[in-house]
């Protein structure tokens, strides 16, 4: 798979191998010993292969750069944009609880219930068959309906989501940019706007020693377009001004200037491990470290 997304000129045929058979995705990770299975599984090389060539395509570029936007990234943000319209169709019902917003499971069900139609607006009709397979990892990457959280591990089936449109040849080697800064970038908006209006709960988080309640690729990504930056360095980030003047060229700024809005009280007490990064003498250290740190999450 990594192989494909470095070959430059894969012609369609190419891409995508006609005879592919499609499955409905199902838990396969239970217990603790599946964890090995996993890391040493094709579909691990596969996803982390994903994530790092992705880093590359990114390395020292802005959000606002330019770059090529193909017809299938052009659907995938029309998609984002529906599920963001379905937000402000479904407004928080009045309950007794602040978080967990029982609206959400509605909002939920009509994804449940459309997520087949909107992947097909994006795969070609001889792909067809591909959509339930690559659907279920849509309507895994926005939250969970029960308990009303959203977490890293949702986040993670979204990138997967994305690996599966470049595995079966709908995105190309020439779309790793826009993948990252208009797709991905796209769907943490939605993401945030779901967050903050049905009032979730952070899944699995590990409180003030996680790096952050919601997100993790952003700050991996992030830290990859500020490598040999100038000006900016790590320390800067904690710095509300560099955030304010820049956030809108940096993913990594971002997601600083989120939780800035979302949490009160000193930075280095309600995000102790981000402040300890801010230490951290360079852009390129930090992307290693966050790179090793989401492997053993």
């Amino acid at each position: 798979f990594t192989s494909f997304l470095h070959l430059p000129g894969a012609s369609e045929e190419e891409a995508a191998p006609l005879q592919q058979s499609f499955m409905i995705p199902k838990k396969e990770i239970n217990m603790v010993s599946d964890m090995a299975k996993w890391k040493r599984s094709q579909a691990y090389a596969d996803y982390m292969g994903f994530i790092l060539t992705l880093n590359e395509g990114v390395r020292g570029k802005k959000l606002t750069c330019e770059y090529k936007v193909s017809e299938p990234i052009e659907k995938l943000v029309a998609l984002l944009n529906t599920l963001d319209r379905w937000i402000d169709e479904t407004p928080p019902v009045d309950q007794p609880s602040r978080f967990g917003n029982k609206a959400f499971r509605t909002w939920y069900a009509k994804l449940d219930q459309e997520a087949e139609k909107l992947v097909a607006t994006v795969i070609p009709k001889r792909l067809a068959d591909a959509a339930p397979e690559v659907a279920v990892y849509l309507k895994e990457s926005v939250g969970n309906s029960t308990r009303i959280d959203y977490g890293t591990g949702h986040e993670a089936a979204f990138a997967a989501f994305l690996c599966c449109l470049c595995k079966i040849g709908v995105l190309r080697v020439d779309d790793q940019m826009a993948i990252v800064f208009k797709v991905f970038n796209r769907y943490l908006e939605v993401m945030r706007k779901l967050q903050k209006t049905y009032r979730m709960e952070p899944a699995g988080s590990q409180g003030v020693w996680g790096l952050d309640d919601f997100q993790f690729l952003p700050f991996i990504w992030g830290s990859s377009q500020l490598i040999d930056h100038p000006n900016l360095e790590p320390r800067h980030f904690v710095d509300e001004k560099v955030v304010n003047e820049n956030h809108k060229d940096f993913m990594f700024l971002e997601c600083i200037l989120f939780i800035t809005e979302m949490k009160t009280g000193p930075f280095a007490e309600h995000s102790n491990q981000l402040w300890n990064i801010s230490a951290v003498p360079s852009w390129s250290k930090v992307n290693q470290g966050l790179i090793r740190m989401y492997k053993a999450e």
